[in-house]
């Protein structure tokens, strides 16, 4: 099983980044599938999460500003950031739980003031 990240890069504060990520392999009755960030210094947090129903969580420092989705038939999952603050700069990591948890490279996000 892979998770392939994608979207990361360099955007200027209120700008809008779109991540997304796919899982491939051997990976069937995905669960939940979600987005985690890790700044340096500190520890990975969850971002948002999204159930195979669609239910979906946020962190506060998220919540208005960042929305969750998923193509089930592609096995992918997407972070769309919209007005993005330096404090959103992270390595951003996506997370499959099938039965057990998979999960992506990471990638990176730099949001410039």
């Amino acid at each position: 099983v892979q998770l392939q990240a994608s979207g990361g890069g360099l955007v200027q504060a209120g700008g809008s980044l779109r991540l997304s990520c796919t899982a491939s392999g051997s990976i069937f009755n995905i669960n939940i599938m979600g987005w985690y960030r890790q700044a340096p210094g500190k520890q990975r947090d969850l971002v948002a999460d999204i159930s195979n129903g669609g239910s979906t969580t946020y962190a506060a420092s998220v919540k208005g500003r960042f929305t969750i989705s998923r193509d089930n038939a592609k096995n992918t999952v997407y972070l769309q950031m919209d007005s993005l603050k330096p404090e959103d700069t992270a390595v951003y990591y996506c997370k499959v739980y099938a039965r057990t948890e998979y999960w992506g490279q990471g990638t990176q996000v730099t949001v410039s003031s």
